[in-house]
């Protein structure tokens, strides 16, 4: 039997919206307020607001899949496993079923002819051990041999393995890893289980108990509230279940690679499986980044973003092709992935413009770059010759100059030199990139934090502010401004939003008024639910509708005279006493990235 990605992840919400769980929405890969990443890596984090007390407008049961992205080892792409996009289907449940019904799901979905039809007999478990602070899981064990595993088949691991913690003092728990048999034998000898046979076993499937939270004396008490997590990665369980050892050899990836074949001339071989691997995988991610409202720039998601793309262009150029390609990959990829996320195909055209854009600025320079480099390697060649000396790094100062006179990231000069046996000198790079940001006052400096740094006064009635500032930028420069990107702090709020060009003083000035205005006569934020698609048709303001259930909270802002400043998605607190915020004042307008502005701004006290 040969198992199909968009059927095992269509089966997989199938069956859990059968057990009353609401499909909802996959999250954008940006966390929308969660200033410590970059993207969501795990299936977790857009749900951490609701796992720590508040109420989904969904309910209690919830599923989905959610689209993540990590990067860290990004220069392992191109092998038989690493991706920097995948999706993990998901359910939850908070507050309500526990342990037993989460294992009772897990099994039927797998096993039964219904869903999956897996043989039980390739089928293996682990559970927590226990120690000294923490029990031994013999419930989730006695749950697993109810439901027909065989006892041989559980393992018992340490915390290692099969223990969860947010932290040191927080909330804490065991989990339940699901195995399934890859040896070579078609089914497992009786002996053979995860514990003395992990070769052989590939986790799909984990069941997460949230139970616990640690206390300061490292004592565990029972939560209040018991929650269930369970995640398996779409791209690991098509693998598995087809006997694959890559996912490139699956429907995930087989139809890029003959796009990628295709445009850029070249057949899918020994020789060229890496190049077209990281091809591949770098268009992917891209186009669904893209999708969700990230561009390229030279810090933070763009600068990921840009990374990527550039390095699947160089890709091609090393398989001796040089012109534009990307954009006719990035389209079977729509096509495809639109069928699970539908708002890639609306925003289809706009995908492809802004990968044509990048593709083409960096192939204007890429092969300039290329030169560039070559000529330092024939300078180090000729000193040796002169000196019977050998330079072994390149200077942070010429590694600067390849970024930001040709576009090559730190990283892709790091890749090139390594071809070479060469270092180079990261410290100098920073020292020049620093030196450069000084000079131009027009780089952002930080790693860049989306959403509120805290839960502060001062970082409140910024939040506030900037609700109010957005209403009125699409009243003074016309409907369709939405927000890009906001890291609010105690001091000052950034705001980074779609605009083609400067914004004048005077219509700044606008903006400032309309706030002050709103602060001076005073206003009161109430919170309702109510259907999305009532809350688009009343002109609620936001631009990620497409990650939002089917029920959603809107905030709305109304004055003392019954003025409605403004309406917008919201989950994050705002100010009861707008009396107290003080003057709006906007900083700087400023470039943020290719169609996108930023404007910092500050509310000054008396």
């Amino acid at each position: 039997m040969k198992y199909n990605s968009t059927e095992i992840r269509q089966k997989y919400l199938d069956f859990f919206k059968s057990k009353n769980h609401a499909i909802i929405p996959s999250a954008p890969v940006v966390p929308e307020n969660d200033p410590t990443v970059l993207f969501n890596t795990a299936w977790m984090q857009p749900l951490v607001p609701y796992l720590l007390g508040e109420k989904h407008p969904s309910g209690t049961r919830l599923a989905d899949s959610q689209k993540c992205i990590r990067t860290w080892d990004i220069e392992e792409v191109g092998d038989d496993s690493h991706l920097t996009f995948f999706e993990m289907l998901w359910n939850w449940s908070l507050w309500d079923y526990f342990k037993k019904e989460s294992i009772n799901y897990s099994w039927e979905f797998l096993t039964s002819s219904d869903w999956l039809a897996l043989d039980p007999r390739k089928i293996a478990v682990t559970v927590f051990e226990g120690d000294d602070s923490a029990p031994r899981d013999e419930e989730a064990a006695k749950i697993w041999e109810e439901v027909g595993m065989p006892k041989e088949r559980i393992s018992f691991l340490d915390k290692n393995e099969n223990w969860w913690a947010a932290g040191d003092t927080w909330p804490c728990w065991p989990d339940s890893e699901i195995f399934y048999w890859v040896g070579e034998s078609e089914f497992p000898p009786e002996w053979s289980n995860v514990w003395n046979d992990e070769d052989n076993w590939m986790e799909i499937w984990n069941n997460v108990f949230m139970e616990y939270n640690r206390l300061p004396d490292w004592t565990l008490e029972k939560l209040p509230a018991q929650n269930v997590d369970t995640g398996m990665g779409l791209e690991r369980i098509t693998a598995t279940l087809n006997w694959e050892k890559t996912v490139y050899n699956t429907d995930i990836f087989d139809y890029i690679i003959d796009e990628i074949t295709k445009n850029i001339w070249v057949s899918y071989t020994d020789k060229s499986m890496r190049s077209i691997r990281i091809i591949a995988d770098h268009a992917r991610t891209a186009t669904v980044m893209i999708s969700d409202w990230v561009v390229p720039s030279n810090v933070d998601q763009g600068y990921v973003l840009r990374r990527l793309m550039r390095r699947a262009i160089r890709e091609a150029h090393k398989l001796g092709y040089k012109g534009m390609f990307l954009s006719n990959i990035a389209n079977v990829i729509i096509d495809k992935l639109g069928l699970a996320y539908p708002h890639m195909i609306d925003k289809k055209q706009e995908i492809l413009k802004e990968i044509e854009a990048e593709e083409k600025q960096f192939g204007e320079t890429l092969e300039k770059g290329l030169k560039e480099f070559e000529k330092l390697i024939k300078g180090f060649e000729i000193a040796f010759e002169r000196t019977g000396k050998k330079i072994d790094t390149i200077a942070g100062v010429k590694a600067f100059k390849l970024y930001d006179t040709y576009g090559f990231p730190l990283e892709m000069t790091v890749e090139l030199a390594e071809e070479k046996w060469l270092k180079v000198d990261k410290e100098g790079f920073e020292k020049a990139f620093k030196e450069h940001q000084e000079k131009s006052r027009t780089a952002s400096a930080g790693k860049f934090k989306w959403g509120l740094a805290d839960s502060s006064e001062e970082t409140t009635a910024l939040h506030s502010a900037t609700h109010l500032m957005l209403e009125w930028l699409n009243q003074v420069l016309g409907w369709g401004i939405s927000q890009k990107g906001s890291n609010i702090t105690p001091e000052r709020l950034r705001f980074d939003f779609n605009f083609d060009r400067k914004v004048t003083r005077e219509e700044l000035d606008q903006v400032e008024e309309f706030v002050n205005n709103a602060i001076a006569n005073g206003f009161s934020t109430s919170i309702e639910e109510m259907p999305k698609d009532k809350a688009m048709e009343e002109g609620v303001r936001w631009a990620f509708w497409e990650k939002y259930p089917d029920v959603v909270k809107v905030y709305t802002m109304k004055g003392n005279d019954w003025t409605v400043y403004s309406r917008e998605l919201c989950g994050w607190p705002h100010v009861e006493d707008s009396s107290k915020m003080g003057k709006f004042k906007i900083k700087k307008e400023e470039a943020s990235s290719r169609g996108v502005r930023r404007i910092k701004a500050v509310l000054i006290k008396d």
